[in-house]
């Protein structure tokens, strides 16, 4: 005897070699042997062989017409074997059962499964609506064929042009379009990116990083819509200097300037004038809105998204010959010493006589000139002055240092400045702690700690930057910086407190500190009554979490742009052999540009040790190179500019290892950097201890 029978939802033939109780021994075709329940037997019979009755059921489940076994089931539930009666015109011969009940099973739309054996003809409506859909899939597969066809021939087809970012960055796995995209890479061996930029979807791999970033931070776009500019109070007093500020060549956020006047009993005072659009912006006003959005200007090589519209950035940025509304910190400081001996703050109306560039000015005003007061450029006096206290405050910061039991700053590290003209980079070399670069990173420091112990003293909450300072040895022993609302040392800096207060125009905890500023030197000890923020304000707390997530996202846009001109520069300047700065263990940097390198397996090598590099290729898209070792280093060849010092914040990813002779896949990664890199030498640089700093296209101070 054979059985046809159902087994964990398929139906299966064999011959029974014995039965026990409820339940067969069977044998399949295949040799197999199983047990079979009583209740899982649909049918019964002798003859034909039970390979032979599968292969009949499966001719006769094939001719069955479904439309007509529907309107033949009715609307009630019924067996297999009745319906079989009235489709055949008999009781169905075992081939015929067995394929009928195939056809049933085979096709829900038709008939819902009512139990074993047993089915239900779905309603009209249901089964109509079925068959509009899988008419509708038909179409679709046929569009899709379409779309596959095109993009592997690098057509990108006129319906998927609106959907270029949506199907990168965030596609509708369910959608045509991503099918197809999905289809044709599988095809081609690649990914949705390059068969993208092969089809034309994108332009470059410039476009594609660009559009990634905006699809992600700016999804409504970058621009901003019409605004009213405020004018600042009419009513500040004028002040009695000739300031000017320090800044590279493309900056046109210009937050900060300086002033020296020399007074009547011999002491000298320091202006430090910060731009203030603060006077201008109120919180929760329009243009507050839309900063606090952004909460900081995006810089990448050769361009930056503001965080300010234009307009209002024109109406309070530090320029050449006007006289701007600015919050100014005056030191008053004894020459003898370069002690200070007081200091104040306020809001005043500052005359500016000059925006001087240090893309003009570092080769004129070196350390060996202001030594020895030799040469020529605008406020010689007022520079000699300043680089006097400048290296008085860096002194007592070191002190501070070794106070919290750090070593002093490493100035031998050297920053980059990118500039982009018609996609073409440039990046030049510059030492870290040249003197303008030192005059404006000491005063801004000085300011922001200055600043912040005002806030402190007054009772008023600020967004400070502290570091190595908090409860629990976590990250103070990490020497991780953070973002707190109340006054904490920040130990690599070598200051008590430090809050962020000098780039208002271009970051919004700036402008938030630069409110609660005014309100101290406004209404000193009522301060706390009036401040826009309140201590223990929720809404300050908020400011912080944005605006740590939205730096981040920012930095690693920056890094990756960085990265990718980096690239562009290997192939503008064609370079395939080049020199390269050990910076650790298997971690090299080149020595004309700020890409860093892992070469999994390199043999060890010292510290800032000079070896050459064989380029093999690079990716633009995915921003990876390959490279080898060629040269090693003799024992003396040690560079002048290396990075000592340097320490990974994450570990660089490697994908393939190196032996002596040193070929590897290695991957690229992003120094740290920060956009405020006329203050960075000394500050940001710091946080991040021992890294590369790359200073892009608006290295403004603050």
């Amino acid at each position: 005897m054979n059985l046809f029978f159902e087994e964990s939802g398929d139906f299966k033939v064999g011959t029974v070699l014995s039965q026990a109780g409820e339940a067969y021994q069977v044998e399949m075709p295949s040799g197999k042997r199983t047990k079979v329940k009583v209740k899982d037997v649909l049918l019964q019979y002798e003859k034909p062989s039970a390979v032979e009755l599968l292969e009949a059921a499966k001719a006769v489940a094939a001719d069955v017409d479904f439309e007509f076994l529907w309107e033949v089931a009715g609307q009630e539930e019924f067996g297999f074997a009745e319906l079989g009666a009235e489709y055949f015109g008999h009781a169905p011969l075992p081939p015929e059962a067995a394929g009928l009940i195939l056809a049933l099973h085979g096709a829900p739309i038709y008939f819902y499964k009512k139990g074993r054996g047993r089915y239900k003809a779905a309603p009209e409506a249901s089964l109509r609506a079925a068959q509009a859909g899988i008419e509708k899939k038909k179409q679709q597969g046929v569009i899709q064929a379409g779309y596959v066809d095109e993009l592997k021939a690098n057509r990108l087809p006129d319906a998927m042009r609106p959907l270029v970012q949506q199907l990168l960055f965030k596609p509708d796995k369910n959608s045509i379009e991503f099918k197809a995209l999905d289809a044709a890479c599988n095809e081609l061996h690649t990914t949705p990116p390059r068969l993208m930029l092969a089809a034309g979807g994108i332009e470059s791999p410039k476009q594609l990083h660009m559009a990634r970033f905006l699809f992600e931070n700016f999804p409504r776009g970058s621009g901003f819509p019409a605004v009213t500019v405020p004018a600042a109070p009419a009513n500040l007093p004028l002040a009695a200097v000739a300031a000017f500020s320090i800044d590279d060549v493309t900056t046109t956020e210009i937050d900060d300037a300086f002033s020296v006047v020399t007074l009547a009993d011999g002491m000298v005072q320091v202006g430090i004038h910060i731009a203030a659009p603060g006077l201008g912006i109120r919180p929760d006003d329009p243009i507050d809105k839309m900063a606090r959005a952004r909460m900081s200007t995006v810089y990448m090589p050769g361009d930056k998204i503001t965080m300010l519209p234009d307009e209002l950035v024109a109406r309070f940025t530090l320029a050449e010959g006007k006289t701007c509304p600015a919050v100014s910190l005056y030191a008053t400081i004894d020459p003898a010493d370069w002690s200070v001996k007081s200091t104040v703050t306020r809001a005043e109306l500052v005359p500016i006589k000059s925006n001087l560039r240090n893309n003009d000015l570092d080769e004129v005003v070196s350390e060996e000139a202001l030594a020895a007061g030799t040469g020529e450029y605008p406020h010689k006096a007022e520079m000699a002055v300043l680089w006097q206290w400048a290296l008085t405050l860096e002194a007592a910061r070191m002190v501070k240092r070794e106070g919290f039991g750090l070593k002093p700053e490493q100035n031998n590290r050297v920053d980059f400045n990118f500039y982009v003209e018609d996609d073409v980079v440039t990046v030049l070399r510059r030492k870290r702690g040249a003197p303008l670069d030192k005059i404006v990173a000491e005063l801004m420091i000085f300011a922001n700690s200055t600043w912040g112990k005002l806030m402190h003293d007054s009772g008023v909450p600020g967004i400070y930057r502290s570091q190595g300072a908090g409860s629990g040895a976590g990250w103070a022993a990490k020497m991780q910086v953070r973002m707190v609302t109340h006054a904490a040392p920040h130990q690599g800096l070598g200051v008590d407190q430090y809050a962020w207060s000098t780039s208002p125009l271009r970051r919004y905890t700036d402008l938030v500190n630069q409110w609660q500023i005014l309100a101290c030197a406004e209404h000193g000890v009522t301060a706390p009554l009036v401040a826009p923020f309140k201590p223990r304000d929720a809404n300050l707390f908020a400011i912080v979490s944005a605006f740590d997530a939205a730096y981040a996202a920012y930095n690693d846009h920056q890094q990756n742009m960085e990265r990718y001109w980096c690239l562009r520069w290997l192939g503008q300047q064609d370079q395939r052999q080049v020199e390269a700065v050990v910076l650790k263990d298997e971690v090299l940097r080149l020595a004309d540009i700020p890409l860093i390198i892992r070469l999994p397996g390199m043999p060890q090598v010292a510290r800032g040790a000079q070896v050459k590099l064989d380029i093999l290729r690079w990716d633009e898209l995915d921003l990876t190179i390959e490279a080898r070792l060629l040269e090693l280093p003799s024992s003396s060849e040690i560079a002048a500019d290396a990075d000592l010092d340097y320490e990974e914040e994450e570990p660089a990813s490697a994908t393939a290892s190196v032996s002596a002779t040193a070929s590897a896949t290695a991957s690229v990664t992003a120094p740290a950097t920060a956009p405020d890199t006329g203050e960075v030498a000394a500050s940001e640089a710091v946080e991040a201890e021992g890294s590369v700093t790359v200073v892009t296209s608006e290295p403004t101070a603050g």
